[in-house]
């Protein structure tokens, strides 16, 4: 291996026309034209001691199409199409974390809103914050070389990053899985709906992907930045576990459901609690629904899939899942009432010791400037013996 090391002079490389890979002096490569310019000729490369020639035949002559011309619309239509979606998803996920961030700061540094509930809902927003930060740091590995771009050569780096966020995407719906569970176990009121402790949450939520990552680390060297369905079945380790975590938070919100409607009829339940229960409900319902619909939609897509087809279809999933941690934070934070009212409370608070202090300086400086007696400031530079 250390003598074939030695003589690879020529290194895999992007020419903005095709990629060609490692080569030995000595070495004659060749390589297609591209696709968009539907001919079957080929380019060649000599690769010497002083690296790679020139491309012979020319790829004007090999590919008889006069690159001095302008491209098909085609490629200028499919540049402007990736470049627009990637922009679309990363002001998605920048949204995301905005309001993911402001959410976890809101829900840990207000005391009064310390609780289970809302510990899982930040361990849910953490997940969704862990995610997009993942999804940027593979973008920026990924896009950072146009010879991992275009040529499918991925570094160590960008494929951990891969992995890491599909564990980041489990954990979103284990901990959607939490939120379930939590709350059927809130409103069952059974004799065995003791307190669960935290630490069994965490495990709930942070722990059960574990495996699916452990597996995914084994077939590291088969795996892409791209999550690209050559390889099918590497990427249901994956799926299986979120389409457990939707179809068992599924049979947890039909209990509660019903547990809800018969606590209605028996009026066993009096009303504040029961809405208090039932917008819990809705919300978490609405999340797992709509998230579970788009992941069955959206993570069997056909890989056979080409054109228009491919493009609205892509559109859609990236538009989807870049924001799914702002509706995760709005629905869970921003639009829940306990939230609003700690928060109004608290700009109430403030604003009455922001009064209560204007009054105290207004009156001070209006004492001062009556003459009403000696100041403070003129007691201090008095001297003891001194007579007034």
């Amino acid at each position: 291996s250390s003598f074939l090391k030695h003589h690879l002079k020529c290194r895999g490389w992007w020419d903005h026309v095709n990629c060609w890979p490692h080569a030995a002096v000595g070495d004659v490569v060749s390589q297609p034209c591209p696709g968009f310019l539907h001919t079957t000729g080929q380019v060649f490369r000599n690769c010497t001691e002083l690296g790679w020639t020139d491309p012979y035949p020319p790829h004007d002559i090999a590919c008889e199409y006069g690159f001095n011309e302008s491209l098909p619309l085609e490629v200028h239509s499919s540049q402007r199409y990736f470049l627009f979606v990637r922009i679309m998803y990363s002001v998605g996920y920048s949204v995301s974390l905005v309001f993911l961030i402001t959410a976890v700061a809101i829900l840990s540094l207000l005391r009064r809103l310390h609780c289970t509930r809302n510990f899982i809902h930040v361990q849910l927003f953490l997940s969704f914050i862990f995610r997009a930060v993942l999804i940027f740091i593979r973008d920026a590995v990924l896009f950072s070389n146009e010879d991992s771009f275009h040529c499918h050569i991925y570094t160590v780096s960008c494929k951990f990053a891969t992995v890491l966020s599909n564990y980041c995407i489990m954990a979103n719906y284990s901990w959607l899985l939490a939120e379930g569970y939590y709350l059927y176990k809130l409103v069952s009121a059974s004799l065995f709906s003791q307190r669960k402790p935290l630490s069994w949450y965490i495990i709930l939520g942070w722990g059960t992907t574990l495996l699916s990552l452990t597996l995914c680390l084994f077939m590291f060297p088969l795996l892409s930045c791209w999550e690209m369905r050559r390889s099918e079945w590497i990427w249901w380790i994956l799926r299986l576990p979120v389409l457990l975590f939707i179809i068992v938070n599924l049979l947890f919100f039909l209990c509660i459901l019903k547990i809800l409607v018969a606590k209605l009829r028996t009026q066993d339940m009096p009303g504040n609690e029961f809405n208090h229960y039932r917008k819990l409900a809705k919300s978490s319902f609405l999340l797992v629904s709509l998230f579970g619909l788009h992941y069955i939609l959206f993570a069997f897509l056909p890989h056979k899939v080409r054109g228009r087809t491919y493009e609205i279809w892509n559109f859609i999933e990236l538009a989807f899942a870049s924001t799914q941690g702002f509706v995760v934070a709005l629905l869970y934070c921003f639009l829940n009432a306990e939230v609003q009212n700690e928060i109004q409370r608290r700009w109430r608070r403030w604003k009455m010791k922001h009064r209560v202090q204007l009054e105290h300086r207004r009156k001070c400086g209006s004492m001062s400037q009556s003459g009403g007696g000696p100041t403070s400031i003129a007691l201090l530079f008095k001297s003891p013996n001194s007579e007034w």
